[in-house]
């Protein structure tokens, strides 16, 4: 299954699209605090450090030189995997974190 940038926004409309795009910044602020929070085990961040190594190193399933194709793989790594992080996270903490980002504080 090949994800289309059409697709998504068909799926969400252009109003949950751009909505999703300014919610990046505190996906990005909940995985740090996650990944800095020594109550989160190690397995969870162990996920983190396996994106983190598909995406540099230069080994890939499909090659990056098929324009789109190549690079779906690396989205669908990195979308796949920060979902299962989210998901072995406990949820507890998932939730003191989203809560103390919605109310805008910081460590």
């Amino acid at each position: 299954m090949a994800l289309k940038p059409t697709g998504i926004v068909r799926q969400l409309g252009w109003r949950g699209f751009f909505r999703l795009l300014t919610h990046l910044p505190s996906f990005a602020r909940l995985f740090s605090r996650l990944i800095q929070d020594p109550r989160v085990s190690a397995s969870p961040k162990l996920i983190v450090a396996g994106i983190l190594a598909y995406v540099i190193l230069p080994t890939d399933l499909l090659p990056d030189f098929l324009i789109g194709v190549g690079q779906m793989d690396d989205l669908a790594v990195i979308l796949g995997g920060l979902k299962l992080f989210l998901r072995l996270c406990p949820p507890e903490i998932v939730q003191e974190h989203l809560k103390a980002i919605s109310a805008g504080r910081e460590r």
